[in-house]
Order: C-alpha cells, then sequence, then structure tokens
C-alpha cells in the first residue's frame, strides 16, 4: 500500500529537483525524507531516481509515477475541498527566462494567477536549464526561446539586440552606432546573455577591447548602471529603462524569439499564451 505522504514527498522531489530543498518545503528532515522515498520505491519495486552529488533525475519508472501520484493527490484535494475541509488552488509551475523584464513576468504572473485561478510559481533559468526542468516535469510550462527540441512551442514575438546606452552619451541621438566608434566606452556584462559570445567576437572584430566596468546577471542592475553612465550594453529590444537609450549596432543581426514551450496536454497553456502575448504586445508598443 502507498501512503499519501510518501507520495507528497516524491512529487516534492520532483518539483525541487534536490532532497534537500524537499525535504524543506514538507517541513521534514532531509532523513525522513529519504527514508520515505526509499520505503516508497520499496512499496513499487522500482527505483524512481537516479542519485548523484550534483543532481536527483527520474528514472523511467519514476517518471511513469509522476501522473499518477499527481492525479492522486489532485483526487485527495478535490475531495477535501468538495468536504469543505480545505480551499485548495492549483499550483502551476511557470519557467520563465532570466533574461525577460521583472516587471513583464510579474504581470504576466498576476494576470495568470487572476484568470485562471490558480497560484503561480516562478521558475527562472537559462533556455537550456529551462528545457531540463520541463523535460523531469519539474515546471508545466516554459516561457523561453525558441529551440527545435522544444514540445510544442508556440512563439510570442521576435526582436533583435540593441546597445543600450544612458541618454546624456555623445551617440545617444545616432540611428545606428559602428563598433568602432566606441573603442573608448567602458562596458557592462550581462552574464546570462543568449548572444554573449557574438557580442563579444563583434567588438573583437571592429578593435574595441573596452574596459569592464561590471559583470552582472542581473538586467535591471545593468540599466542602472548605465543609466548612471557607468557604461554600456547590448540587450534585448523588450527592456526600457528612464534615462537608457537603445540604438542598434550596425552589422549587429542576431535575434531571438520568445515562446511558450508547454506539453501538448498542459492544462492552462492557452490561457497563459494569450497573457503573455498581452503582456508583451504593451511592452513593445
Amino acid at each position: 500500500m502507498i501512503e499519501r505522504y510518501l507520495l507528497r514527498y516524491f512529487l516534492a522531489v520532483v518539483e525541487h529537483g534536490n532532497f534537500t530543498r524537499a525535504a524543506d518545503a514538507c517541513a521534514v528532515t532531509q532523513p525522513t525524507l529519504s527514508m520515505g522515498i526509499s520505503r516508497l520505491e520499496q512499496s513499487v519495486g522500482q527505483a524512481l531516481f537516479k542519485r548523484s552529488n550534483r543532481r536527483v533525475e527520474l528514472t523511467p519508472a519514476g517518471a511513469r509515477l509522476v501522473a499518477h501520484a499527481r492525479e492522486i493527490e489532485a483526487q485527495f484535494n478535490r475531495a477535501e475541498l468538495d468536504m469543505g475541509s480545505a480551499q485548495v488552488r492549483q499550483t502551476l509551475r511557470l519557467g520563465v527566462l532570466s533574461s525577460l523584464p521583472s516587471a513583464s513576468i510579474a504581470q504576466l504572473a498576476g494576470a495568470v494567477m487572476l484568470g485562471c485561478g490558480v497560484n503561480v510559481e516562478l521558475v527562472e533559468g537559462r533556455p537550456r536549464e529551462l528545457a531540463e526542468a520541463l523535460a523531469a516535469a519539474r515546471i508545466d510550462m516554459a516561457l523561453t526561446l525558441a529551440d527545435e527540441a522544444a514540445p510544442a512551442f508556440r512563439a510570442i514575438y521576435a526582436e533583435g539586440y540593441e546597445l543600450a546606452l544612458p541618454a546624456s552619451h555623445p551617440l545617444a541621438g545616432e540611428l545606428e552606432i559602428e563598433a568602432a566608434q566606441l573603442g573608448d566606452s567602458i562596458m557592462i556584462v550581462r552574464r546570462h546573455c543568449e548572444v554573449l559570445a557574438e557580442t563579444s567576437r563583434h567588438f573583437t572584430r571592429a578593435g574595441v577591447r573596452p574596459f569592464f566596468s561590471a559583470r552582472t546577471a542581473s538586467d535591471e542592475r545593468a540599466l542602472a548602471l548605465v543609466a548612471a553612465g557607468l557604461g554600456l550594453t547590448v540587450m534585448p529590444a523588450c527592456f526600457k529603462y528612464e534615462g537608457v537609450v537603445r540604438t542598434p549596432l550596425k552589422g549587429f543581426h542576431f535575434s531571438r524569439i520568445v515562446g511558450l514551450s508547454a506539453p501538448a496536454d498542459a492544462a492552462f497553456a492557452d490561457e497563459v499564451l494569450l497573457a503573455a502575448m498581452n503582456v508583451f504586445e504593451r511592452r513593445q508598443g
């Protein structure tokens, strides 16, 4: 007999990808959770996770159990709700690309919570990290970049990359800027930029080897530094910030397609797609 708390331990590990975080989420110690998982594996007669020092992955048996465990948990929740013993809201685990504006993500999460009547759990990451989380069923869908291997990817918008510079910069009024014009400029590195290597090569080919005043994974921090006159950076066109001007780089033609990646049977995928289209249409308008 499989007990409910064992399935909850199992789902927590799936969702968090880590025994320590799963134990915290279940308000138990890690040894307690590990013993529970071992007991569940004994009950089903198969290993459910591949364990290593760096990560936890589902075995084929574990992947099969995920859907059953979620349905069983959902049935428990529906029974509790029907009997008036709990007010249960479904949780939608939404992966979001780390290089998207925070304001847009906040608007999207709010729209989905209100429109779908669910709690939204945001999981931030780079495209590869989100793809892995989606494949491991740690998230339900992902707002990410176009990928041929991604399940049921539906495009939301396309955009290019532009130079972000302070409004007071001498080149701020230019319609287009050549890399060679930036030889004496100070630059800011966005560590998680999808075209970071291409950006570096673009400036190197023009003989530009700038001083870097900062290296950051925070786009809002990068924009604040640009607005303060502490450097320039290359960013997707969707980012806007007071005191920062956006200008295309001549010969830099890289672009990206942002969309929603979700399994065919993912609940609320259409609603999330529509909400994201509305949010980013306003952002670009």
